[in-house]
């Protein structure tokens, strides 16, 4: 086994999906059957998402659906991936991983991000308008006092305060320079742009500043690994995915997921084409032989201490067993 992989952390994000003929109900108990399972194979985190008004995504309350999670399982750490912050008012998502820290203590993360939603109607229905995210670094400090009771205006977070929960901010575009200044471990992707991530790990460690929550630098690097006994089964494994993010390009919303069969006997237009395509390629897929000499490379690249794997498909056994074929090369 690689000496490079047996020193790295597996964990994982499952963004609860909905799939054709499935209800949200099914996508969020599938969402903690996972995590049971993931658990008993070994893996690090577990990671639950906040997505609002998408047809094909049923968590929209990351630190509820964590609560049932972390409730569920009994050593695996539970968090999101991620809150995002500039949605909430930041002594609320204090408070709520206070109450998270307090009954599950030292399982719970708090991975934070800065999206203000999918459409112009979710930002409108929030609240919120896309120059929120602007102030995702102003928000993260005031969230970070809550915690350790610096906050000015005299209020006390009930029970945060003087709780150790350890952020992660999730790094797409400005995320990497505001974790570096905050001194906060990084979750960034994906791995289909190497360079560009690479770009942000370097900015990242290069101007990490040592903080209370983390004295050096910590890389979570995220995206999809598929693992099956062939490599033709690996790339079935990202059909559904693939289609739903074309579907969404060309259609302006992003559907649940349908089985690989259908959408290989779909007509599709010349536009619906390219962005399938694309987004096949890039993953992390393949036999554990192809998958392992792949994840030895970005590894070594990138120096990363964690890798956070992100993975979506509508064959929920075939996903289960992607995750057993990556933790046995995790675990060697």
């Amino acid at each position: 086994m690689s000496s490079v992989i047996a020193a790295t952390r597996f964990s994982v994000l499952d963004r609860s999906r909905t799939r054709e003929g499935g209800t949200n109900a099914q996508a969020l108990r599938d969402t903690v059957r996972l995590a049971r399972e993931l658990e008993g194979l070994g893996y690090h985190r577990f990671w639950v998402s906040e997505h609002h008004g998408v047809p094909g995504v049923a968590g929209s309350a990351p630190t509820v659906l964590a609560a049932a999670v972390a409730s569920a399982t009994d050593t695996i750490r539970v968090g999101t991936g991620g809150v995002m912050l500039p949605n909430h008012q930041p002594l609320v998502v204090a408070e709520q991983f206070g109450v998270l820290e307090s009954l599950f203590p030292g399982r719970i993360d708090m991975g934070l991000g800065r999206s203000v939603g999918f459409t112009d109607g979710v930002r409108r229905a929030l609240g919120r308008g896309k120059d929120d995210a602007d102030d995702f670094a102003v928000q993260l400090e005031e969230l970070l006092g809550w915690f350790r009771g610096t906050s000015p205006t005299g209020v006390h977070a009930r029970p945060a305060e003087g709780l150790t929960v350890p952020p992660f901010v999730l790094a797409m575009g400005e995320g990497a320079a505001i974790a570096a200044r905050a001194g906060l471990p990084m979750v960034i992707g994906d791995l289909r742009n190497r360079d560009r991530m690479r770009r942000g790990i370097d900015h990242y460690r290069a101007h990490f500043r040592p903080s209370p929550w983390a004295r050096e630098p910590y890389v979570v690097i995220s995206g999809t690994v598929a693992v099956a006994a062939t490599p033709e089964e690996a790339r079935r494994l990202l059909i559904p995915e693939a289609w739903a993010m074309a579907y969404s390009r060309t259609h302006g919303t992003f559907p649940p997921l349908p089985p690989a069969e259908r959408v290989e006997g779909l007509a599709m237009t010349e536009k619906e084409r390219g962005f399938y395509e694309g987004g096949l390629a890039g993953h992390i897929a393949g036999t554990e032989e192809q998958v392992a000499h792949e994840l030895e490379t970005v590894l070594k690249e990138t120096a990363a201490q964690e890798v956070l794997v992100t993975t979506s498909t509508y064959d929920r056994e075939a996903l289960l067993d992607s995750y057993r074929r990556l933790a046995t090369i995790a675990s060697g």
